[in-house]
């Protein structure tokens, strides 16, 4: 009885199944528009603030609730038609509605509101935004595969918006072109494979001229399998490796050579080797300015003692390297530290340190904290640089570069830097790292 009580309780309400219309107040950091309705919040899709939509509900919570729109009355001047047409279910996307000159400032204004509210602080000076390519730039992906009975077919690529289930989609045009034009002969591959129900995902790396698809297998492929393939590689100019558990399960169809994809910092002199699962960024062109963008602020010289934190395989670390006196490189992931080490030596660069330490836990008794360093610069995940930040006392920088992916940790670890480290924030900005997408990555600068 007690358990028919709790089900009646917890049992929704059918959503209204008429479209509902609204004025858009502001935006969400993932694209959403926001309009109040009897005093409650509800997040529309591919709504703009100003316009006035149709939308109908897909959630309704206690707090807040969720929708999506099915005609615009009134449109922003912003909008413009989406270039794919799976735009309205692929979750991948989720400003495709918006022109991409806007969709820069949205999100330097979004930057610019964490900082006050989170942070509370107010960037002094902006940033020259950092464009690139708008589409066709993503280099790095984990693409869901499925094989759907009721269509005869493999789907290959993201998931639905807000849905477990995998987007039907022909094609990606956020994607580098030699696998976004490719989804559909990649799923045809697959459906020919013995094993087309048990390969759940596809991981891309797609280097400056190399592209490498890890494929996830249940089970060994068979030898007919492997032969698939590796002839569809060889007609696309695609490597293809199995993957059996995890990243370091990663080899090359049987008898075929190990291929290691690699990017370049053509200006510094730098190649880049990295295997298909680990951490590089998604966008080459913006990468490149990024750093040089690091460079210039840093202001090297042979005097400068600089620390990287969270240096991956060495993205920063190996150019400032070739400015600086001595940079230590500190990265919580072991094989990327090795990586980095390699990729050091493979440049002929002997003035760089990397240490594998865990960087969000206690690092006091690590023989690079005792050191002294003039310049610092950060490259945290999504969650931040927090627990690190304490350690500045000691070391007293007086240069500190913020590169962060994540808005909100950024301006909450501004705030640490400012009030109560003494920092002064000097400038901050973004940088289009993912045109089409909410993520937004940016830059700060502080100064002791």
């Amino acid at each position: 009885m007690e358990a028919e009580i709790n089900m009646a309780r917890t049992r929704r309400k059918p959503l209204p199944t008429e479209p509902v219309r609204a004025v858009i107040n502001s935006l969400t950091h993932d694209g959403r528009g926001v309009a109040h309705i009897e005093g409650k919040a509800v997040f529309i899709d591919a709504a703009l603030p100003g316009e006035e939509v149709e939308f109908l509900y897909t959630e309704i919570r206690r707090d807040y609730a969720e929708g999506r729109v099915v005609n615009v009355l009134t449109p922003s001047e912003h909008r413009v038609e989406p270039l794919c047409p799976h735009f309205d279910v692929c979750g991948g996307c989720s400003f495709q509605h918006v022109d991409s000159a806007t969709q820069i400032q949205i999100k330097q204004g979004l930057l610019e509101e964490q900082f006050k509210r989170i942070g509370k602080i107010t960037i002094p000076e902006l940033w020259e935004l950092l464009i690139g390519p708008h589409w066709g730039y993503r280099r790095k992906a984990r693409m869901g595969v499925k094989y759907v009975a009721k269509k005869n077919r493999v789907l290959v690529g993201f998931r639905e918006k807000r849905h477990p289930y995998l987007a039907e989609m022909d094609n990606c045009v956020v994607m580098h072109p030699i696998v976004g034009t490719r989804l559909v002969a990649l799923g045809e591959m697959i459906e020919g494979l013995s094993i087309r129900e048990l390969i759940p995902q596809i991981e891309v790396a797609i280097g400056d001229e190399q592209c490498v698809l890890s494929i996830r297998v249940l089970e060994p492929p068979t030898a007919d399998d492997q032969e698939r393939m590796r002839a569809f590689g060889k007609a696309h100019n695609l490597t293809l490796c199995l993957q059996s558990k995890g990243p370091d399960t990663i080899v090359p169809l049987d008898g075929e050579p190990e291929v290691i994809p690699t990017y370049a910092l053509p200006e510094h002199g730098i190649t880049f080797k990295f295997r298909p699962a680990m951490f590089t960024q998604v966008n080459y062109e913006i990468n490149r300015l990024m750093v040089n963008r690091v460079l210039a602020t840093l202001n090297l010289t042979k005097a400068d003692t600089v620390l990287d934190l969270f240096c991956g395989l060495g993205n920063f670390t190996l150019p400032i390297a070739k400015y600086a006196g001595l940079v230590v490189g500190v990265e919580g992931d072991l094989p990327l530290v090795k990586h980095a080490r390699e990729n050091a030596q493979h440049n002929g660069i002997d003035n760089a340190e990397f240490y594998a330490a865990d960087l969000s836990k206690d690092i006091s008794d690590q023989p690079w904290v005792k050191r002294q360093y003039n310049k610092i610069l950060l490259d945290p995940s999504r969650a931040g640089a927090s627990e690190v930040l304490h350690h500045f006392k000691q070391w007293q920088p007086e240069q500190v570069v913020y590169v962060s992916c994540n808005p909100s940790t950024l301006a909450r670890d501004a705030g640490i830097l400012v009030n109560d480290l003494g920092y002064k924030l000097i400038k901050a900005g973004v940088m289009d790292m993912f045109p089409q997408t909410g993520h937004v990555e940016s830059i700060a600068l502080f100064s002791k």
